[in-house]
């Protein structure tokens, strides 16, 4: 499988390893400096395209690949107000586009994991929830997609919340805070924790290291290829 690399910083030089390790081909590399090779790509030249760039450049990263025909699986964060129309570009062009936040196999376990706490704790109306998030310092947006994702997860399944907002924002009842923190070389970890009077119940995952991201949407990719529409973790793990 020959992969396009959009973005070639800490994650794009892990997914190229894992990818070259895995048997597949990097069929370009496109950063910063030569996004004008993206725009001369055709179709024929890349069977997917990995994107990891940041969200300022996602939308037009993603919708120039899908344009041209050419499938993506993105893990950009921090853009998603136009992920409909990217969507759309999507459907229109007849090629495939796969969205996750996260690609760690850990944690989209996690992620059901949430759903189900969350669930249990409809009927527990003493307990309150609150989120934080870690990651390194080059992590441009805040929280980070997993917590949005792991705060929406929440929202679905516990009645009382409703909405979520950083921890410095004016706070209802029915919002959930979420306090980022950004440390040097940290890869990224998410804490839920339910707090009551006479306890405390927290689930967490952190991760060690970027190759579980990587090995991730590497393996996205391989299963993309040759499908047409729009995909998530739920469709490659089938949850």
């Amino acid at each position: 499988m020959r992969i396009l690399l959009v973005g070639y910083g800490k994650m794009g030089k892990t997914i190229e390893k894992i990818a070259k390790d895995r048997g597949n081909e990097i069929a370009g590399i496109i950063d910063v400096d030569n996004f004008s090779d993206l725009e001369n790509m055709k179709k024929e030249d890349a069977d997917v395209a990995i994107e990891f760039t940041q969200p300022d450049a996602a939308f037009k990263n993603i919708s120039t690949c899908l344009s041209k025909g050419i499938p993506v699986v993105s893990g950009t964060t921090g853009w998603l107000e136009k992920k409909s129309e990217i969507e759309m570009i999507c459907l229109q062009n007849k090629t495939a586009f796969f969205y996750a936040s996260n690609y760690s196999i850990g944690v989209n376990l996690f992620f059901k994991l949430n759903q189900i706490l969350a669930g249990m704790m409809n009927r527990h109306l003493q307990y309150n929830v609150a989120m934080s998030e870690t990651h390194h310092t080059e992590k441009k947006d805040a929280p980070s997609g997993t917590a949005i994702t792991l705060a929406e997860g929440i929202i679905a399944n516990l009645e009382r919340k409703n909405n979520w907002k950083l921890e410095h924002d004016q706070q209802n009842e029915d919002d959930i805070p979420i306090q980022p923190f950004r440390k040097k070389d940290v890869p990224g970890t998410h804490t839920i924790e339910y707090n009551s009077e006479v306890d405390s119940i927290s689930i967490q995952h952190v991760a060690h290291s970027r190759q579980g991201f990587a090995e991730g949407a590497v393996q996205a990719a391989e299963w993309l290829v040759g499908k047409e529409g729009i995909f998530g973790m739920d469709d490659l793990l089938k949850f």
